[in-house]
């Protein structure tokens, strides 16, 4: 605990008490595919101004710490909120990619990434030392990429969307990994560009006023099943804003109410409250009204029917993703990653040949599966 008590200014008996209450957990499973770190833990809840998420690192050379990416807080109503939030300064309206949050990082003389709880992944880590260029951290060793990993070969959410068969790392932020201080929008591009990284787009510079522009771009964005937007101050002075479509309302309950059991009741409901604001706001005709309120409805009650025939069928609830690994110690290791999740998991090699080896992830949704076994055998809902 000597080397946390350290990176995060706190007394010994401080950095215990952490770990007594299991706010302190592993960010990692030993391994020769991360030789330069000697040990990590991460910050399972917010402590002080550390964010959830925040892992310190220990490497042969150095003790630092790796902030947690902010929570962002999100828009209901395009008017008058942005105006309130951002005042008169000029505004990007940046694309929400579908994937899962991402910070990559050097320690010593390797890539590492880091999952948005703090794990440090050695799947995403074997995917972003092929994709990130190493010498952008010559220039800036104090900074993480913030990224969203995003494809069908995703462990941790799969997006059909954009028609990448694999797992690729599109750039939204680039921070102080002490501070958590972020770069301005401008120069994330240029280096962006200079280091041929890729970013998520950006759709609009805009005043905050502006807001049927802004509609009509989250309209068009709607249109491709994407999944929102984030509005970020050109300078980064102030704390962004995110903003989700329907499809992506409705696509997050399909998701949620096919393992109802697995995700709270307040992720459910805030799903449909902003469908009920960005209804009011939009004022569609009476049509397009109608198709929301099917489409809402559909992914409630679609993907429940789906889990009670599967489990009515003798099935247990499973999410599968089939996912690719170069090397088969990183499969392993991987597998004992998911057991420090506490992942109810099955997972089988389903092809292999010189260059790769493709599996088939099953994510267990036992709750789920035995919630509704419960049922159907003629227990009451509590």
């Amino acid at each position: 605990m000597n080397f946390v008590a350290r990176a995060l200014n706190l007394s010994i008996s401080a950095a215990e008490r952490l770990r007594e209450r299991n706010i302190l957990k592993r960010a990692f499973v030993k391994h020769d595919f991360f030789p330069d770190i000697v040990e990590a833990v991460r910050l399972d809840r917010k402590f002080g101004f550390y964010e959830e998420g925040t892992v310190v690192i220990k490497t042969r050379t150095d003790e630092f710490v790796v902030r947690g990416f902010p929570k962002i807080k999100r828009a209901l109503t395009l008017k008058p909120t942005l105006k309130r939030h951002f005042g008169n300064r000029m505004i990007a309206v940046e694309e929400k990619m579908n994937g899962y949050n991402v910070r990559i990082i050097r320690a010593g003389d390797s890539i590492y990434a880091i999952t948005r709880r703090g794990l440090i992944c050695p799947y995403t880590t074997e995917k972003a030392r092929l994709e990130i260029p190493l010498d952008f951290f010559d220039e800036y060793p104090e900074f993480m990429l913030c990224c969203e990993a995003i494809g069908r070969a995703s462990p941790y959410v799969q997006s059909y969307t954009y028609d990448i068969p694999g797992l690729e790392f599109y750039l939204f932020d680039i921070r102080n990994r002490r501070t958590n201080e972020p770069i301005g929008v401008e120069e994330r591009e240029e280096i962006a560009d200079r280091y041929e990284i890729k970013m998520v787009d950006i759709l609009l510079k805009t005043n905050p006023e502006k807001v049927e522009d802004i509609k009509t771009v989250i309209e068009e964005l709607n249109s491709r099943g994407r999944e929102g937007v984030v509005f970020k101050d050109i300078e980064m002075k102030i704390d962004p804003m995110k903003y989700t479509t329907s499809l992506s309302n409705c696509y997050d309950l399909n998701y949620a109410f096919r393992f109802f059991a697995e995700y709270a009741r307040d992720f459910m409901i805030s799903r449909i409250v902003r469908e009920a604001f960005q209804s009011f706001e939009f004022q569609n005709g009476k049509r397009e009204f109608e198709e929301r309120c099917f489409r809402l409805g559909k992914s409630i009650l679609k993907p429940l029917i789906e889990s009670i025939q599967d489990v009515k069928m003798g099935k247990k609830i499973v999410e599968a993703s089939e996912l690719y690994f170069y090397n088969r110690e990183v499969l392993e290791l991987f597998k004992m990653h998911l057991k420090l999740l506490g992942v109810d998991f099955r997972m089988k090699v389903i092809d292999e040949d010189d260059e790769k080896i493709k599996v088939l992830l099953e994510r267990v949704m036992r709750s789920t599966t035995d919630r509704i076994r419960k049922i159907l055998n003629g227990n009451p809902w509590r």
